[in-house]
Order: C-alpha cells, then sequence, then structure tokens
C-alpha cells in the first residue's frame, strides 16, 4: 500500500518529485473508475437475456431494475461512512469482489427473486466502488495540486465503453452471455490485483453514520449532479427515441445519438484536467451547463440531421467535465468530511439518473418529446445560477 500521507498538507518525506511518489495511487485511482464504468457497461448487453430466461414482461423487468438503483442507493452512503474507518483500498477490493460474483450470476439466474438479489449486489458493488473512487481521487488530486478528477472520470467513461463493446463483440462472436459476463469479472479481477497495492493510507478510525443529509454547499452541489445526471440519463434513454420518432433517423441508427454523445464526454475528459487548469473551475462550470443545455434544445429543435447530430456532440463535450468538478469541490469544502460529502453528491447525482428518464417519459406523454427536451434544457440553464453558491466556502 502506498505511504503517501492521507493528510494532504503533509510533507512529503525528501525531495521527492510528487508525480513519482503518486503513480501508484493514480493508478489504483483509474483502475478504480475504470471498473466501475465497465461493470455496470457489462451488465446492459445481458438485459435482453435476462429477460427472456425469465419470460418477465417489460413492467416486471422494470421492477427489478429497480434493484440496482436500490443497490446503489444503500451502497453509495454506506461507502462514505465507512471509507474513514476501513480505508479506500478494504471497500474497493470488497466491491470489486461483489462484481466479480454478480456478473456471472446476472447471466445464469432464471428466478426474479434470484435476479433482484443479485442486481443488489451489483448495484451496491458499483455505487461503492463509485464513491470510494472520487474519495480516494479528490485526496491525490489534493496531495498533487493539480487538476486530476477529469482523466479519473475520463476512465470510468472508457471503462463503459470498452464494456459494451467487449460484451456486445463476444455475445456476437458466438460466446454464450455467461462466458461473456465471466471474462468481464475476470477482467475486474486483474484489475483488482493492479490496483491493491497502490492505495493511500486513509483509514482515520473515525466512526459515522451510515447515513448523512448533505447539507449546505454538499446540498448546492449534489442538486447540481442531480440536474446535470438527469441531461446524461434523458440522452442515454430517450436520445434515440427523439431521432427515430421526432427527426426520421431509421430506428436501427437511432442509437449513434448517445454513442455519439458518450465518445464527446469522454473526449472532453481526457483533456478536461488542462482545461480546467487554464480557465479555472466557475468557467467550467458556467460553460458546461449552459452549453449543455444549448446543445440539447438546439438537438430537439433541429430538423437537419447533421445539425442535430452536431449539437448532440457539443452537448456531450460540455457535459464531461462538470461532474468531475462538481465532486472535486464536495471534496475540498469544509461543511462536511469530504467522504460524507461525495457519497451524498453521489446518491443526489444518482437520483437523477433514476428519476430523469421516467420525468422526461411523464412530460413527453403530456406535452411531446420534443418539449421535454426543452424542459430539460432550462432546467440546466436554471440550476446554473446555484454556481456562484457551490464555489463558496472552498478549502
Amino acid at each position: 500500500m502506498s505511504h503517501v500521507p492521507a493528510n494532504p498538507t503533509a510533507p512529503l518525506s525528501g525531495q521527492t518529485d510528487h508525480r513519482t511518489v503518486l503513480s501508484a495511487p493514480k493508478r489504483s485511482t483509474h483502475l478504480s473508475f475504470f471498473m466501475a464504468g465497465f461493470a455496470l457497461s457489462s451488465w446492459a448487453p445481458l438485459v435482453p437475456f435476462a429477460q427472456a430466461r425469465l419470460g418477465a414482461d417489460s413492467a416486471t423487468l422494470g421492477a427489478l431494475l429497480l434493484c440496482l438503483g436500490l443497490g446503489a442507493i444503500i451502497g453509495m452512503p454506506g461507502a462514505g461512512a465507512l471509507a474513514g474507518r476501513l480505508g479506500c483500498r478494504t471497500l474497493v477490493l470488497a466491491g470489486g469482489v461483489g462484481l466479480v460474483i454478480a456478473l456471472p450470476l446476472l447471466a445464469i439466474v432464471s428466478t426474479p427473486l434470484a435476479l433482484g438479489l443479485c442486481l443488489l449486489l451489483f448495484g451496491a458493488s458499483v455505487g461503492a466502488i463509485d464513491v470510494v473512487a472520487n474519495i480516494h481521487g479528490t485526496q491525490v488530486q489534493k496531495i498533487a495540486n493539480v487538476p486530476l478528477m477529469s482523466l479519473f472520470h475520463g476512465l470510468y467513461s472508457i471503462g463503459g465503453l470498452l464494456g459494451a463493446v467487449a460484451v456486445t463483440a463476444g455475445i456476437a462472436a458466438g460466446a454464450s452471455p455467461v462466458l461473456a459476463a465471466s471474462a468481464s469479472a475476470l477482467i475486474i479481477a486483474l484489475c483488482l490485483v493492479v490496483a491493491a497495492p497502490g492505495f493511500l493510507e486513509t483509514r482515520a478510525g473515525e466512526r459515522a453514520p451510515l447515513f448523512v443529509m448533505p447539507r449546505g454547499v454538499v446540498l448546492i452541489v449534489g442538486l447540481l449532479a442531480m440536474v446535470i445526471f438527469l441531461a446524461e440519463g434523458a440522452m442515454l434513454d430517450w436520445s434515440a427515441l427523439l431521432l427515430a420518432r421526432e427527426k426520421g433517423l431509421d430506428v436501427g441508427l437511432a442509437g449513434a445519438g448517445y454513442s455519439l454523445f458518450a465518445c464527446a464526454m469522454t473526449l472532453a475528459r481526457l483533456v478536461g484536467d488542462r482545461i480546467v487548469a487554464r480557465i479555472g473551475e466557475r468557467s467550467m462550470l458556467i460553460a458546461g451547463f449552459l452549453i449543455t443545455a444549448a446543445g440539447l434544445g438546439l438537438a430537439a429543435w433541429a430538423t437537419d440531421l447533421s445539425l442535430v447530430f452536431s449539437c448532440i456532440a457539443v452537448a456531450g463535450l460540455a457535459a464531461g467535465n462538470v461532474v468531475p468538478v462538481l465532486f472535486s469541490l464536495a471534496g475540498r469544502q469544509r461543511v462536511m468530511p469530504a467522504s460524507h460529502a461525495i457519497a451524498a453528491a453521489s446518491m443526489l447525482g444518482y437520483l437523477g439518473v433514476l428519476l430523469g428518464p421516467a420525468l422526461v417519459g411523464y412530460a413527453a406523454h403530456a406535452v411531446g418529446l420534443v418539449q421535454s427536451f426543452y424542459a430539460i434544457g432550462a432546467l440546466v440553464v436554471l440550476a446554473a445560477f446555484a454556481i456562484p453558491r457551490a464555489l463558496r466556502g472552498q478549502a
């Protein structure tokens, strides 16, 4: 385990270059984010096979899929509370083992109860790793004293892209869902082995409740995360329908909209730290919210497909670095302990992922899908007015 001091103000022994000392903690953080994204996207191609095994209708499947979100909502605050007592390394290892167990089972179980329990374990494991990776990442960033969170989140996006592609390609090549899921579990296990030695020694022995209400600036940061995650969730679940039903694109190609959005977000995160260092967090957040809103609104308004796809790409580029900056703010504020603040902000953000698609569905039924995207854009603009409040009181 790395012996870099958990207290970012503590001096390092000698004149050791931070870049050398932090290479192992950075690698562990990269792999933690990668594992969370890779695991979650590996499950997506398995959903139709799970539905077929259970013989479940859409309503039953939808209810079961809520177990994943419920597991995440349990795992996130639990990990935030336990991070100080057990350390980041222990919790990432526990979450990783949960993923290695759950992924193959998700391709095997054939009863609603068994699938629901597996999804609870899977969601709790992903949620725990997500929170702990952000806690560890903010600690590494404080010691390095340079922006790092965008690249950390970029590894989550890369994991997400590779997981979906790998499982889909494996099944298309003739592998069974069980074999494809087991291969994904093996990759996660290898990541755990490589990541384990490099975590910072962060255990502080502090005792904390398993659930902490966000307050002050943490509540503002969490609500901003909820809004941007809501916009991302709308793109994930509704962009294909928008393109097919409202823009006349062939249904077989409609999924390209979210793929473009996700790729643009990934690209933005890979270069985001340099941009944040140059223009600052305030400018990044304001530009991110306003340009994301404009991209979503114009994509819904435009009729020319080239303009629609251009607006989707711009929205992805703008949204990509909003969440990394927000988690950096949560880790630096002084109202709550960093681990509690990050867990609370993560949970509020995840509520946006869970509630967003459903809210868009109700709005689309009432006023139409295009108008629903206009409403999301307006909400993102309104949220931007809270950015100055989120930036107050930073350490």
